[in-house]
């Protein structure tokens, strides 16, 4: 009795691994369209960074204020400075119990483009405009591969999607390049980048698409940019910003077609498909 009453009091003992700080951080760098001809890129402004270190579990990219985080260790930015600017940006690289270190590099790139003045009419009425989901149009939603141009795999047909959190998000485009999304409390998407970029899993377990309904989101603020890469008119949120069917990636859309009061764009998600989405003005 008494060896066991010894044996039930000791204190256990737990060890814990070392804290390891990230090292080696190594930065590269794609200025897109940049040659001997174009030593500052296309005039699109966007650069490709990949950071990688040593015992590095995920990374964050820091410029002009804003945080996001990465844990690809891949990023896209867009920089809207007109004309040829230097341009300050962090990586914080990111290892066990919170460690951390960090690089920081100069990037000169050339922004050129002005946006036409009906292509700003259209998405800001002007001023402010609020858009949703062209919900009662086929094609409002769909998915094809990257080397198309076309929804060839899946369109969704009118209202097919009802009630899983996409149909009552709104869009509103200020002129001032700001940006909110109306999610209602809740949105709709591929579970793994959301589960990646936004707030985990929650609990989900996927559906037979890999989507998950009603992923509870709030409200929120980004800022855009058009430029045309290519001769194509594109619109890149910054950070988070999507068109109401979460697919990660780069957050860039090309309009594909526009009129008034209607556009159809494609995005490249995170898995790399091609998805399509028609938004249509409320006013």
């Amino acid at each position: 009795m008494l060896a066991l009453i010894m044996t039930s009091c000791e204190e256990e003992n737990y060890e814990f691994g070392d804290f390891t700080v990230p090292s080696n951080i190594e930065i590269s760098t794609e200025i897109v369209g940049q040659d001997a001809e174009h030593p500052y890129g296309d005039g699109s402004g966007k650069v490709n960074f990949t950071v990688t270190s040593n015992d590095a579990i995920t990374y964050k990219f820091l410029y002009n204020g804003m945080e996001e985080s990465i844990p690809s260790g891949e990023k896209s930015e867009v920089f809207t400075k007109l004309g040829v600017n230097k341009h300050m940006v962090t990586f914080l690289a990111y290892g066990t119990a919170g460690t951390s270190s960090s690089k920081t590099i100069e990037v000169e790139v050339e922004y050129l483009y002005v946006p036409p003045a009906d292509l700003l009419a259209m998405l800001t009425g002007g001023s402010s405009r609020t858009w949703r989901i062209k919900a009662e149009s086929l094609g409002h939603f769909g998915v094809g591969p990257a080397d198309s141009f076309d929804p060839i795999w899946w369109s969704a047909t009118p209202f097919q999607k009802d009630g899983v959190g996409a149909y009552d998000d709104r869009f509103i485009f200020n002129v001032d390049g700001t940006f909110t999304h109306i999610t209602n409390g809740d949105t709709f998407g591929k579970l793994d980048p959301m589960a990646s970029d936004l707030a985990g899993d929650q609990g989900f377990t996927p559906d037979a698409n890999g989507e998950a309904e009603n992923y509870a989101w709030d409200d929120y603020s980004e800022n855009w940019v058009l430029t045309a890469p290519g001769g194509t008119e594109t619109l890149t949120f910054s950070n988070i910003g999507y068109h109401g069917f979460y697919v990660g990636g780069d957050h860039s859309y090309k309009i594909l077609s526009r009129s008034d009061n209607e556009m159809t764009i494609r995005t490249i998600g995170a898995g790399g498909l091609a998805w399509y989405a028609i938004l249509i003005a409320e006013d």
